[in-house]
């Protein structure tokens, strides 16, 4: 087995999802509005679970974390993990945990114009510079440079995120 490239090591994605979690609590602070965090499949919830446990440190309005479960290929299936939920005047946060095209982003936040939501604002781990949809990213983590052939892996093991690399 080749030995992982990684760009994020678990200490140095932890700084940086305290730092873009202090960013979110600073623009916040003094709104009286639930948030509502949206974590994008499987490392995207564990990111989102990670900046609402730190959210509560610092705010004191409801914190609510669910997951969104798309197939790009069949963006009409979008599923929130609680249809129930009522994202109007929420703050509301998407998270992912690599954003390369802006395509996840897009299809995730779709479903979010059926409601008025207060805000929305996204947040990714790590940002490529491959952007085809005209998504930007509210909180970034960290951008690098990549080649299109270049993955990102962000790993995350019994809910805690490990870093990421380059596969």
């Amino acid at each position: 087995m080749a030995e992982r490239k990684y760009i994020l090591t678990k200490e140095v994605a932890e700084q940086k999802l305290q730092r873009m979690a202090l960013e979110i609590a600073e623009k916040l602070d003094g709104d009286p509005a639930e948030i509502i965090i949206v974590g994008v499949r499987n490392s995207g919830k564990a990111i989102a679970n990670k900046i609402g446990s730190l959210l509560r440190q610092h705010l004191a309005v409801p914190v609510k974390i669910i997951s969104v479960i798309l197939n790009k290929d069949a963006p009409k299936d979008i599923f929130f993990s609680d249809p129930t939920v009522d994202f109007n005047n929420k703050n509301v946060i998407v998270i992912d945990d690599v954003v390369n095209s802006g395509k996840t982003l897009l299809y995730a936040l779709r479903p979010l114009l059926y409601f008025q939501p207060k805000h929305i604002q996204t947040l990714v781990l790590v940002e490529r510079m491959h952007k085809l949809f005209p998504i930007k990213s509210d909180y970034i983590g960290l951008t690098i440079a990549t080649t299109y052939e270049d993955n990102i892996i962000v790993e995350v093991k019994d809910g805690e995120i490990m870093g990421a690399y380059i596969a």
